[in-house]
């Protein structure tokens, strides 16, 4: 038996982890555990949504923290409803970008950045967007292309 890693879970290093914790919760994750003492900034959280995708943030008073470029992290999500989440955002004080139909995203994508400075990418992902892509993947695999 071949042993594998799995639950992928991208950790962004942060200033404020509740200051984080407050942005995520408006992207729909919601907060799964914390560590830290009563009283004092908690040292991480980890939040997921319904779906399971998962991030964890790690309070960091030194490392890059306000230098997104030297992060290394995009986190990249999908939703089916990128109008009404987009005006949420909005409404809360966000500044995410206006909607962009690229070639590789022709149902809608926006950017914006967390509190620390992290890129996020939301796309247009519903019922449509989906059966087509699974198309995709039946004709790549027909094709020889994936396995």
């Amino acid at each position: 038996m071949t042993v594998k890693a799995g639950w992928s879970t991208p950790m962004l290093r942060v200033a404020e982890v509740e200051r984080s914790i407050r942005f995520y919760r408006l992207l729909g994750f919601d907060l799964i555990d914390v560590e830290g003492d009563d009283g004092c900034p908690l040292g991480w959280a980890r939040m997921a949504t319904a779906d399971g995708s998962a991030v964890m943030f790690l309070r960091e008073e030194e490392w890059h923290v306000g230098e997104p470029e030297l992060q290394g992290i995009m986190l990249v999500l999908y939703t089916a409803e990128l109008p009404s989440l987009r005006e949420q955002l909005l409404a809360a004080g966000e500044k995410p970008t206006p909607i962009e139909r690229p070639p590789w995203m022709p149902s809608g994508h926006i950017m914006l950045r967390d509190p620390d400075g992290h890129t996020i990418g939301i796309n247009h992902w519903g019922d449509t967007e989906h059966e087509a892509w699974l198309k995709q993947l039946e004709e790549k695999r027909r094709e020889g292309i994936i396995p």
